[in-house]
């Protein structure tokens, strides 16, 4: 297999985009590789994405505006590792995807690094930030 695995993050509240744009904005060498939207014919509420590509700090990701309402939505089971390089990032980043979201564990040394965050952003996705 040569393809690459791509995260994929569905949105059930219309905000893929405005997640998308956020977190481009909190990474350097991320940008919007090309995106799909509904039209007035549906099925989809028109200007949604049908299917977005972007990268963040040059790691590809792909979102979508779910129409479909499901019982499952984002888990912390399942989240997004970011290795930090200096203490400035990583409180940038904790303060960034920590407002209105949830810290699951608040940016501390807890022995495995010299510091450690882990929060759910406002959006429902699960970010673990690591000092190196």
């Amino acid at each position: 297999m040569e393809k690459q695995i791509t995260s994929f993050l569905t949105f059930q509240k219309n905000n893929a985009e405005e997640a998308m744009n956020f977190y481009i904005d909190l990474f350097d060498n991320s940008k919007v590789i090309e995106v799909q939207r509904y039209d007035k014919n549906g099925p989809g509420k028109e200007g949604t994405i049908i299917k977005a590509i972007f990268e963040l700090n040059g790691k590809q990701f792909i979102c979508s505006d779910s129409f479909i309402q499901h019982e499952w939505d984002f888990t912390p089971a399942i989240s997004n590792w970011v290795e930090c390089e200096t203490t400035k990032d990583i409180e940038y980043l904790f303060e960034k995807l920590s407002e209105n979201g949830d810290v699951k564990m608040t940016l501390d040394n807890y022995g495995f690094s010299k510091q450690f965050a882990f929060v759910e952003d406002r959006f429902g996705v699960s970010w673990q930030l690591n000092l190196e």
